[in-house]
């Protein structure tokens, strides 16, 4: 049934898989299409998550620094919506596989005068050679792990301190048994296309687990977002 399904919204989206194998469609997803429908789903998504944001980044000052800064790294910033939760003269490193988001971050760092952005790099998760190792105190992911390889794990090794926090807040496959698992596997396909390698059915927790950290925090929580198959959350923090 799960293959039947797929290959009834493969055909209703066939015009977007004919673009894919064309060789046309990844650029203009990345372009056009991707930051368009993050803008109207973050929009509602920034107002049903921000009670857990402001929870989750409650501790970020206990991770200064032997400075008193406090170095954060965000890998897919996006428009720059977890800016409001950072504290006071945090210095802000952003980082983003599509430098297509660039008009939006800007005004987003307008409204956040409170920080001090050090820097943009175009790059993807995995590939933050440009980082020095070491060189952060914390890392941030926002509903980013759904579309890298591992990201926990590099973080952890390479980009935060001694002592750092890798921190996240990302939505993850739902119970087995349940209906929402059922039609995440049928619209995962087509999803991935649309929402630039997005993968409705990673269990996160278990790339996190794996990570090994010396200190994790998870909690699963649900964000309800009607029509969409991607309820199921899990928010929290792993220490270095």
């Amino acid at each position: 049934l799960v293959l039947l399904l797929r290959v009834c919204l493969a055909l209703l989206a066939s015009p977007i898989y004919l673009l894919y194998f064309l060789g046309i469609w990844e650029p203009f997803c990345r372009k056009v299409v991707f930051p368009f429908l993050l803008e109207k789903i973050g929009v509602f998504h920034d107002k049903k998550s921000k009670k857990y944001k402001q929870e989750l980044f409650r501790n970020l000052p206990d991770f200064r620094g032997p400075s008193g800064a406090l170095r954060l790294l965000e890998i897919g910033t996006g428009s720059g919506s977890n800016f409001q939760f950072y504290p006071p003269g945090c210095k802000v490193t952003c980082t983003d596989i599509n430098p297509h988001f660039q008009e939006d971050l800007a005004k987003n760092m307008k409204k956040n005068q409170h920080l001090q952005y050090e820097e943009f790099l175009v790059a993807a998760g995995e590939d933050l050679g440009q980082v020095p190792s070491g060189s952060v105190d914390v890392v941030v992911c926002t509903l980013v792990l759904s579309t890298g390889h591992d990201h926990p794990t590099h973080c952890k090794k390479t980009l935060c301190s001694q002592g750092g926090a890798f921190y996240f807040l990302e939505h993850v496959a739902a119970e087995h048994s349940s209906w929402r698992y059922f039609w995440q596997q049928v619209c995962y396909p087509t999803w991935k296309l649309v929402f630039a390698g997005c993968c409705l059915t990673r269990e996160l927790w278990k790339n996190l687990e794996e990570a090994k950290f010396s200190e994790l925090k998870i909690q699963h929580i649900s964000i309800a977002m009607p029509w969409m198959p991607i309820e199921q959350h899990i928010v929290g923090y792993g220490v270095k």
